[in-house]
């Protein structure tokens, strides 16, 4: 390379986005061509094809470089490359489409982003590919596999890709680099063997300082680089991340270090997922590369310890990969050390995620030794104290087991506590003008309980507080549900246990009877299982308690784990309820 940085990987960067004349061809010529609106996930492998941060690849891959990859970790042609870059579409686009056509690519608002030159479309086997692509055994422990088989189509399409802009990107523009934009940054500062911190964490002093360290003993710059594409629920959002990271880099302001977005999708993938961020960063320009673990407690979710790739693929891939390496702070010499090289009576302080999580919940002060003031002030205005954060009550069990009845004597006392804004969404107005098409089955069902999860984390996410009341059977969406709320605020799960028996007694409504007699179809307890909850919070009978008391055992756990005050008199205002009550056979 003329810049004296890194080459690209497979020797020069791969250009897919058309010039002016060829845009007006390619927008012309679209408007006859079949179209696919692409998902969040598949825009974030789209920009990084196009802006050649992929590269060699001119495309998504078709089937003997897909099969291939999930083999061997390498292209057809025998190049190292470890992780599939497809683009999945349902089957009824995918009859629609043969080798020698053309398909629009386009952002959720129907802005043609590329043309995919169609050669190959086919089925994958996805049951081989998971174990080829995860370990046979492992799929249930990797984040990705949990999003991989529901958030794929059943097809690929395969093609060389002409862009004719990269996706819009509203936020941090300043922060969004090209790979050729970011290599001329580094030239114009004389940098050279750059090393790359991927992060998806947010950072803290006690994680900058390692790896700062590192960078020192090579000469080397340093590129914080962390993936702000597709996440998966319950994963941090990267407005507040990237805030974090301004703060904290603001303590450093003599260091050669530069912040950069990488629209990158993670797979979770272990040796496969470190290989692959160590390409994208060589194509950025970057020599070195620091992976941060999955956990930062324990590092027992994270993928395998980077070195033992080096021997294999160092020499292959011209980068090197090196451990992240925790530190502990030395209280009488005030600097930070590795924690393998503390010397015996030597006083050390630790501070994990898990007390950093559990300070902020209770308001308690955090040590700047750990991370400074202004990381400090972004995470306590996204992740409030209990007391002022939202949270959602989600109530589950059969039909009659007085779900509704409970979360009407909640929503009572919440409004009569007062404070925050209050809606009442009953089982009517749900089902009006949220879930008014759908049936009862399965998959309508699921459907409704994400719509309820929605509307909910949407709540809890703005400081409300959100009573939901569905039968909610299955514990598959009932656990997407937690996700989805405990990405913005707090979940407890209420199991009204109440039997079978005791509901189908009661039947106010007759609902059982009809069941028996055929006349309801996919009942739950009848004709459809109901899935009990193991990870409920709060587990009620109401064969041994009335209504009241049910409530008043949440009202006083909600009281324990700090969401609401001990004590509050009436005339003082501090919750309000929103009641979303989904009808019977929800």
């Amino acid at each position: 390379m003329s810049d004296g940085l890194i080459p690209f990987h497979g020797g020069s960067l791969v250009k897919l986005l058309a010039g002016e004349e060829r845009i007006r061809e390619l927008t012309s010529a679209s408007r006859d061509w079949p179209s696919w609106s692409l998902t969040s996930r598949q825009i974030s492998d789209l920009e990084l094809l196009l802006n050649g941060a992929l590269s060699p690849l001119n495309g998504f891959m078709e089937r003997r470089d897909h099969e291939s990859v999930c083999h061997s970790m390498r292209l057809a042609n025998g190049l190292l490359w470890p992780v599939p870059i497809t683009l999945d579409i349902p089957e009824q686009l995918a009859r629609k489409l043969s080798a020698g056509m053309d398909l629009a690519l386009r952002d959720p608002e129907g802005v043609l982003i590329a043309a995919l030159h169609v050669s190959e479309v086919w089925r994958p086997d996805s049951d081989a590919e998971l174990k080829l692509f995860y370990g046979a055994g492992q799929q249930g422990d990797r984040i990705g596999v949990s999003r991989f088989p529901g958030d794929h189509y059943p097809y690929y399409v395969g093609g060389r890709v002409e862009g004719l802009r990269l996706p819009i990107r509203h936020d941090f523009r300043t922060l969004r680099f090209t790979p050729a934009e970011l290599r001329e940054f580094f030239s114009r500062q004389g940098w050279r063997n750059i090393l790359a911190l991927q992060t998806h964490h947010v950072l803290h002093k006690t994680d900058l300082e390692g790896v700062l360290r590192t960078a020192r003993e090579r000469n080397a710059p340093l590129l914080v680089h962390p993936s702000v594409g597709f996440s998966y629920p319950g994963a941090d959002n990267h407005y507040t991340r990237i805030r974090c990271y301004q703060a904290l880099l603001q303590d450093y302001p003599g260091e050669p270090i530069q912040l950069a977005l990488a629209p990158l999708c993670r797979r979770t993938s272990g040796l496969r997922e470190i290989l692959w961020h160590a390409i994208v960063r060589k194509n950025f320009g970057c020599r070195y590369v620091v992976v941060q673990p999955d956990s930062e407690d324990t590092g027992e979710r994270g993928a395998p310890e980077p070195q033992h790739l080096l021997g294999e693929f160092q020499a292959e891939t011209g980068i090197e990969v090196l451990p992240f390496r925790r530190t502990v702070y030395a209280h009488e010499q005030k600097h930070y050390l590795f924690e393998d090289e503390n010397p015996p009576g030597n006083t050390v302080l630790r501070f994990t995620q898990t007390d950093l999580h559990h300070r902020l919940e209770q308001g308690k002060k955090i040590p700047n030794w750990f991370t400074p003031p202004g990381v400090i002030q972004e995470l306590s205005r996204t992740f409030p104290p209990r007391l002022r954060r939202g949270f959602t009550l989600f109530l589950t069990g059969l039909s009659g087991a007085g779900k509704s009845t409970i979360a009407n004597i909640l929503d009572a006392a919440f409004r009569e506590r007062g404070g925050r804004p209050v809606t009442v969404l009953d089982g009517d107005i749900v089902r009006k003008h949220l879930s008014s098409e759908l049936g009862f089955s399965r998959e309508h069902r699921d459907l409704n309980i994400r719509r309820i999860g929605f509307v909910a984390s949407e709540i809890t996410k703005n400081g409300g507080i959100t009573i939901c009341a569905p039968i909610a059977p299955y514990d598959s969406v009932r656990r997407e549900v937690r996700s989805m709320v405990e990405a913005v605020g707090s979940f407890i799960l209420v199991y009204i246990a109440t039997p079978l028996h005791v509901c189908e007694g009661r039947d106010r409504k007759g609902l059982y009877a009809k069941a028996r007699s055929g006349q309801i179809e996919h009942f739950t307890g009848i004709s459809d299982p109901y899935e009990a909850p193991l990870d409920a919070q709060v587990v009620l009978d109401t064969t041994v308690l009335t209504p009241e008391e049910a409530a008043a055992e949440i009202i006083a756990y909600v009281e324990k784990e700090g969401y609401i005050s001990r004590g509050i008199s009436p005339g003082r205002t501090l919750l309000e309820g929103t009641l979303i009550d989904s009808g019977s056979i929800c």
